[in-house]
């Protein structure tokens, strides 16, 4: 006989004081094995105290906590229309968590959302146009500090 523990619930919420190096740690984990391939300006202790800082007390930060481990499996940072962070630990990809991400970031900016990623990530850019996402700008990276050639792409509510 095999038991299987049930699917643990995904509770999207605003991030607290409590959650910053948690949320730091999502990003960090995921850009390691998703970008690994690009350089970064900031150490991981810099990223966390940006998390501790600005991003967590003066962005509109979201973390998705799994029920029953009480982690923090992804983070989303609003900034107005723009979807300015979306990250999910590796291990939790693929499990309906960016779509929630997606559908909230939708739900508080109706008349349409604009998000940057970086061109070397392909599985970003098959997601964001599975949900209405159109690449609006490709760049050289000359704009962004990883000096990393980006794409910007936009949603508008009659695309979906």
């Amino acid at each position: 006989m095999t038991l299987s523990s049930p699917a643990p619930k995904i509770t999207l919420r605003r991030a607290t004081a409590d959650d910053a190096d948690s949320a730091a740690d999502v990003l960090l984990r995921s850009r390691a094995v998703a970008l690994s391939t690009v350089t970064w300006p900031r150490s991981d202790d810099e990223v966390r105290d940006y998390f501790r800082n600005v991003v967590v007390p003066h962005r509109e930060t979201w973390v998705a906590e799994a029920s029953y481990e009480g982690e923090i499996v992804g983070v989303l940072v609003l900034a107005g229309d723009e979807v300015s962070q979306l990250y999910l630990l590796p291990d939790w990809r693929g499990r309906g968590i960016g779509d929630l991400c997606i559908a909230l970031a939708k739900e508080h900016s109706p008349g349409g959302l604009t998000l940057w990623t970086f061109q070397v990530n392909k599985p970003a850019h098959r997601f964001y146009e599975r949900h209405g996402f159109v690449a609006v700008e490709h760049t050289d990276g000359s704009g962004n500090e990883e000096r990393e050639p980006d794409v910007r792409y936009v949603w508008q509510p009659n695309h979906t």
